[in-house]
């Protein structure tokens, strides 16, 4: 058995106030020209087809001509979940008649958690869900994170899970462990939002989409697929991919890796503005490429964007070192200055900021006897 996992499409994504569809189409048509080599059992796409609840017009034209183009022109059966960017009631309409030309596309979970049977190989769909949603669905009401959601949904499935078969799960999720960029979306507040790697233990291979990197985490059955483009400069570096997997009867399987070529790469330059603008140097680059910029100039400079964008026309962002080195000696000077100040000023400082109220005298005196009471508890 054959299938491409792939995520993280964000079609109507914006970067830096340019939409990235046209970009987006020119790597999906080289995806599709993959899959016509391949012709693999399926095609799996863990979450995020769309970069908001409600995109543009143009995205959804884009997805709804891939889609028909690898499933209905190429015979290719679909295996897609929503992700924590997309509506899960927009991706569930239709669902029940795809499904009879193999597109099976799970914008909701369902608490029966069949899954989805291709040559074999048994694909465990769990779109992006809410704590609050698993929780009224299962009627548990002891479910409040999604380490809490996903270990109920798991147990649901092994209660039918046939171990002697290939599992493979399908989700959308931060796995402990996984290395994040500026471009995902938080799923929760601090650390609320994350699983356990052992959860996935059941399963043969588990596909997994919403981090961009798809080497965001070392596991030998757990994986990300990453974005198909770089979506922030944090992802700069990044080598993105999508993954071909190759998975016998007992659920072994072997992954390669095929490339596909941006139209417009998202780069870092660092250096002196003449230097940048001499002949000599651009001329070996790619001028058009989304591009950051870091100048290493000290001192004013005379409309230094205007100059660069004359040469490359895509620099999205602009920055000097001085300002930089500016930034980070101002943060270590307020981390020294916290930390010269008393418990009760540390205190009376992050109640101001939470609260937004003044830290009257009487508060001042309650806490002051709570600080001395645990410090008394500590000597």
């Amino acid at each position: 058995m054959k299938f491409i996992h792939t995520a993280d499409w964000h079609l109507g994504k914006l970067v830096h106030g340019i939409y990235m569809t046209d970009d987006q189409k020119e790597v999906l048509n080289q995806f599709i020209q993959v899959v016509a080599e391949e012709q693999p059992d399926a095609v799996v796409i863990a979450g995020d087809l769309y970069d908001r609840s409600v995109p543009p017009t143009e995205a959804v034209e884009l997805l709804d001509q891939v889609l028909f183009e690898m499933n209905v022109g190429l015979n290719i059966p679909i295996v897609a979940i929503a992700g924590n960017h997309d509506s899960a009631e927009r991706l569930s309409f239709g669902t029940s008649w795809y499904r009879n030309s193999q597109l099976y596309l799970t914008g909701k979970p369902e608490a029966n958690f069949q899954p989805v049977q291709i040559n074999g190989v048994n694909f465990y769909c769990v779109p992006y869900s809410e704590p609050g949603i698993i929780r009224q669905l299962l009627n548990e009401e002891s479910i409040h994170s999604h380490q809490e959601a996903m270990k109920r949904i798991i147990g649901k499935i092994e209660e039918q899970l046939d171990p002697n078969t290939p599992n493979v799960f399908v989700g959308h999720a931060f796995v402990l462990g996984g290395e994040s960029s500026d471009s995902e979306r938080s799923l929760s507040v601090g650390g609320s939002g994350c699983v356990s790697q052992d959860l996935f233990t059941p399963f043969h291979y588990t596909a997994l989409g919403h981090l961009h990197s798809p080497d965001a985490i070392k596991h030998d059955k757990i994986f990300y697929s990453g974005s198909l483009l770089k979506y922030s400069f944090s992802e700069a570096k990044q080598k993105k991919s999508i993954q071909i997997v190759e998975m016998d009867e007992k659920g072994d399987f072997t992954i390669r890796y095929r490339s596909l070529t941006p139209k417009q790469d998202m780069r870092e330059l660092v250096g002196y503005l003449d230097e940048l603008l001499d002949t000599s140097f651009y001329e070996k680059q790619k001028v058009d490429d989304y591009l950051s910029i870091t100048l290493l100039d000290e001192g004013a400079l005379l409309d230094p964007i205007g100059k660069l964008r004359h040469v490359y026309p895509n620099v999205l962002h602009l920055e000097r070192q001085t300002v930089l080195k500016d930034m980070k000696e101002k943060k270590l000077l307020n981390v020294i200055g916290q930390e010269r100040k008393s418990e009760l000023d540390l205190f009376e400082q992050f109640y101001k900021e939470m609260t937004s109220e003044e830290f009257s005298p009487e508060k001042k005196r309650i806490m002051t006897g709570v600080i001395e009471s645990v410090l008394k508890e500590e000597l």
